[in-house]
C-alpha cells in the first residue's frame, strides 16, 4: 500500500543531522529493515539545507553512514547546480560520495557528462571522462562546440573549473588540445583569464588579432592586458579600473610600434576618476594624450579632435557653490584650421558663489567671485602669444510676483565688476576694468485647460524686457566666441556663454510655448520666441542667429509617443521666413529596436571657422532580428559634399552556446596626418564559461 507523504525526520537518525539541521524525506513507501536500514522508494525526495534530491529509491546504512540511491537520481544545490546520475553512493549530507552515468549542469548553461562524478567535502567535484558543451545536443550527434577531457574538477567555493588533457571539438572535428585549462564556471562575474579574442583587419594596420587577458587583482581592482599584433604593428594596451570607499578611478591607454611612423614610439594615454572628498567636496580627474595626431584614428580608438585634461574640485551645499579647475588641451585638427600653439596651454579657474533670502528685500540674492588664467606656451606677440588672467565679482537678485489673473512677474538686477590683465598682446590694454549692470523684467501668463479625454494643456506667453549697460574697457574675447541660440537660453538676461562679452543696450524678447500631454504617454511641446534690440552687437556672429536688430526666430518642438518613440528639433528662420540653421533627432527605443538618426544644418561661417556650409546626416541604429541575429548599423553623411564620412555594420548571431560578432566600418575623411581606412573585426565568444553571458539566449531546437 502507498503511503504517500509520509514525513520522517531525519534528525531521528543521528548520522544524517549536522547541528540542529535536519533533513526530510518524502516517499510513497517508507520502511525499516531488521538490520537497522531505512529504505525509502517511489517518487522519493530528500530536502537538506538548501538541496533537493530526487530518486527512485534510497537505502541508508546507519552502521557506514552511507546512503545508496538508485536513479534517475536529480540532486538541486541551494546555488543552483544541477547533478543527475543512474546511480549513487553519498554521505547523508551529500557532501561526498560516487555518482555513476552523471551530469553536472552548472547555472542552466554549462553541462558537464561524465562517467563517474566524486563529491569530495561538498565543495569538490570531479568528473572522470568528461564532456563540457553549453550547447544543445541533438539526434545524439555532435553539439556544436564541445571540450572532451580525462577529468575536470570544479571547486565550488573557487568557481573554477580545471582541465586536465583537454581537447576542444567544433562540430566533433578536434581543434585545440591542452594539457591544462582552467576556465571560470558561468556564476562567476570576475576572473582572472583569457577574455574574447578578436581577429581585426584594418587598410593600415594589416591583418591581426586582439587577445585581451583579464587579471582579477581583487575585489576592488582588475587589469587587462590587451597584445595587438598584426601585419603592421605591434601593440600592447592596458586598462586598469579601482574602485575606492569614496569613488573609482580607470586608466586606458596602448603603446606601439608600427610601419605607419617607423622608429617611433606611438600610444595614447586616457584616465578618469571621481573621489568624494570630506565636507561635500569632490574631485573629478581627467587625462587625455596621444603621441601624434593620428594615433587614435589608426587605431579606431576615438574620433576625437581634441583632447582635454582637467581636474576639478567642486563643493556644493544648499546655499552655495565652489570650484576650482585647472585645464589643459592638445589639438588632433589638420594643422590649416588649428595648432596647439594657438591654444591656452592652461586654463586655471577659482569660482565661489552663494545665495541668501533677505527678508525684507525679498526675493534670492546671489554673490560671486572668480578668479580664472590662461596661458599659451608662446613668447610671440598676438594671438599666439596671449596670456590673459580675470578677477570678477558679481551680485544677482530675482523675486517673483503673481499678479491678478495668474499673471507670473519675475524682476532681476544684476552687478559685474571685473579686472583683466593681459600680456604679449600689444592690441589690448595690459590692465582692463569694466563694470556691467542690467536688469529685467518678465511675465508669463500660464494658461491650463483640461481637454477632451485625458489630455493636458498649457499655452504660456512670455514677454522679457531687459536692458544693460557696460562702463570700462574691452577684454579680448577668449571665451564667448561660439554662441549657442536655443529655447534653453531664449530668455537669458545674456547670451554670450562666457564672461568676456556682455550684451548692452534696451531690448525684448517675445515668445510662446504649448504643450500638451496625455495619460496614454504621449506628449508634444512646441515653443517660438525672438529678441528685438534698439543696438547690434558686433560680436555674435552672422551664423549665431543673434546678430542684428532682429534675432532670427527661433522655433524649436518635441513630440514623445508611447513605445519609446520620439521626435524632437529646432530651426532658426529668417526676415523672411527663410531657413537661417536647423537641426532634427529622431529617436526609438524599445525591446528590439534601437534608433537614434539626426541631422544638422550649418551655414558657412567665418567667424566660425566654417568655410563651407554644413549639412549632415547621422544614424547609430541597433535591431535585434530575432532571439538569434541581431543587425547594428552607424554612419554619417555629408549632404553637402555628396558623400559618406563615416560608415560601420555590425552583424550578430548567438544561440544557446557561441555569440558571434562581424563588424566592418570605413572612415572616409582624410587630412594631412591621416587617410581613410576600413576595418573588419571577427570575434567568437563560447558562452557558458565568462561572467555577463548569461546564457538567456535562443536555444537551438532539434528537428526530428
Amino acid at each position: 500500500m502507498i503511503a504517500r507523504l509520509i514525513l520522517i525526520l531525519m534528525c531521528l537518525w543521528p548520522a544524517l543531522a549536522v547541528g540542529q539541521t535536519a533533513a526530510t524525506l518524502v516517499a510513497d513507501n517508507v520502511m525499516v529493515t531488521a538490520d537497522q536500514r531505512l529504505v525509502a522508494q517511489g517518487s522519493v525526495e530528500v530536502l537538506y539545507d538548501g538541496t533537493r534530491l530526487t530518486a527512485a529509491r534510497i537505502t541508508y546504512d546507519q552502521s557506514a553512514d552511507r546512503l545508496t540511491i538508485e536513479g534517475p537520481i536529480l540532486i538541486r544545490t541551494a546555488d543552483g547546480t544541477i547533478l543527475t546520475a543512474d546511480q549513487a553512493s553519498l554521505d547523508p549530507r551529500l557532501e561526498n560520495g560516487i555518482l555513476i552515468g552523471a551530469r553536472l549542469v552548472l547555472q542552466q548553461q554549462l553541462q558537464l557528462a561524465a562517467n563517474q562524478i566524486d563529491r569530495v567535502d561538498g565543495r569538490y567535484t570531479q568528473l572522470s571522462r568528461v564532456v563540457a558543451t553549453s550547447c544543445a545536443i541533438c539526434n545524439d550527434g555532435p553539439p556544436l562546440w564541445e571540450i572532451r577531457a580525462d577529468r575536470i574538477i570544479h571547486d565550488s567555493v573557487e568557481k573554477q573549473l580545471y582541465f586536465d588533457n583537454a581537447q576542444f571539438r567544433v562540430a566533433g572535428i578536434p581543434i585545440l588540445w591542452l594539457p591544462r585549462m582552467r576556465l571560470p564556471d558561468p556564476s562567476l562575474k570576475r576572473a582572472t583569464g583569457l577574455l574574447v579574442p578578436k581577429i581585426v583587419s584594418n587598410d593600415t594596420l594589416g591583418t591581426g588579432i586582439k587577445v585581451p587577458y583579464f587579471i582579477r587583482l581583487g575585489d576592488s581592482r582588475d587589469l587587462t592586458v590587451i597584445p595587438f599584433v598584426a601585419t603592421n604593428t605591434r601593440t600592447l594596451g592596458l586598462s586598469y579600473r579601482q574602485a575606492l570607499s569614496r569613488g573609482s578611478f580607470s586608466i586606458d591607454g596602448a603603446l606601439s610600434r608600427d610601419q605607419l611612423i617607423p622608429d617611433q614610439l606611438r600610444g595614447y594615454l586616457f584616465a578618469e576618476g571621481t573621489f568624494d572628498l570630506t565636507d561635500n567636496w569632490s574631485l573629478a580627474l581627467n587625462v587625455e594624450g596621444a603621441t601624434d595626431k593620428a594615433y587614435l584614428l589608426d587605431y579606431a580608438i576615438s574620433d576625437q579632435d581634441r583632447l582635454e585634461t582637467y581636474l576639478t574640485a567642486t563643493r556644493v551645499t544648499a546655499n552655495s557653490l565652489s570650484v576650482a579647475d585647472l585645464r589643459f588641451y592638445q589639438t588632433l585638427r589638420d594643422p590649416t584650421a588649428e595648432i596647439n600653439i594657438s591654444l591656452p596651454r592652461t586654463i586655471v579657474e577659482l569660482s565661489h558663489e552663494w545665495s541668501v533670502y533677505p527678508a525684507g528685500l525679498g526675493g534670492k540674492l546671489t554673490f560671486g567671485g572668480a578668479v580664472d588664467a590662461l596661458y599659451r606656451a608662446s613668447d610671440t606677440d598676438g594671438i599666439e602669444g596671449r596670456d590673459v588672467s580675470r578677477l570678477g565679482a558679481y551680485a544677482d537678485w530675482r523675486r517673483s510676483w503673481v499678479l491678478p489673473a495668474g499673471l507670473v512677474a519675475d524682476v532681476q538686477g544684476r552687478l559685474d565688476a571685473s579686472y583683466y590683465s593681459v600680456t604679449q598682446d600689444s592690441a589690448f590694454d595690459r590692465d582692463i576694468g569694466r563694470v556691467a549692470s542690467a536688469a529685467a523684467v518678465t511675465f508669463r501668463w500660464p494658461l491650463i485647460r483640461q481637454g477632451t479625454g485625458d489630455v493636458t494643456q498649457t499655452l504660456e506667453p512670455i514677454l522679457m524686457l531687459a536692458w544693460s549697460q557696460v562702463h570700462g574697457g574691452t577684454p579680448p574675447n577668449e571665451d564667448s566666441t561660439r554662441t549657442e541660440f536655443d529655447e534653453a537660453n531664449l530668455f537669458d538676461l545674456n547670451h554670450f556663454p562666457g564672461d568676456d562679452r556682455v550684451e548692452t543696450g534696451p531690448r525684448a524678447i517675445f515668445g510662446a510655448s504649448w504643450t500638451a500631454a496625455s495619460d496614454r504617454g504621449w506628449s508634444t511641446r512646441l515653443g517660438f520666441g525672438r529678441v528685438l534690440r534698439q543696438l547690434a552687437d558686433p560680436d555674435f556672429s552672422a551664423s549665431s542667429g543673434l546678430s542684428g536688430l532682429r534675432s532670427d526666430w527661433l522655433i524649436a518642438g518635441q513630440v514623445d509617443l508611447p513605445r519609446g518613440f520620439g521626435v524632437d528639433g529646432r530651426a532658426m528662420l529668417t526676415e523672411n521666413l527663410g531657413l537661417a540653421k536647423s537641426e532634427a533627432r529622431i529617436n526609438w527605443a524599445n525591446d528590439r529596436i534601437g534608433l537614434v538618426a539626426s541631422y544638422v544644418w550649418l551655414p558657412a561661417d567665418i567667424a566660425e571657422d566654417r568655410a563651407d556650409a554644413l549639412s549632415e546626416w547621422t544614424l547609430d541604429s541597433t535591431y535585434q532580428i530575432n532571439d538569434v541575429w541581431s543587425l547594428g548599423l552607424d554612419g554619417r553623411y555629408d549632404v553637402a559634399a555628396g558623400e559618406p564620412t563615416r560608415a560601420g555594420l555590425t552583424v550578430g548571431w548567438q544561440n544557446e552556446c557561441v555569440t558571434v560578432e562581424l563588424s566592418v566600418s570605413r572612415r572616409y575623411t582624410s587630412s594631412t596626418s591621416v587617410q581613410p581606412s576600413t576595418d573588419f573585426g571577427l570575434s567568437v565568444g563560447l558562452n557558458g564559461f565568462s561572467a555577463g553571458r548569461s546564457g538567456q539566449t535562443a536555444r537551438t531546437t532539434c528537428a526530428n
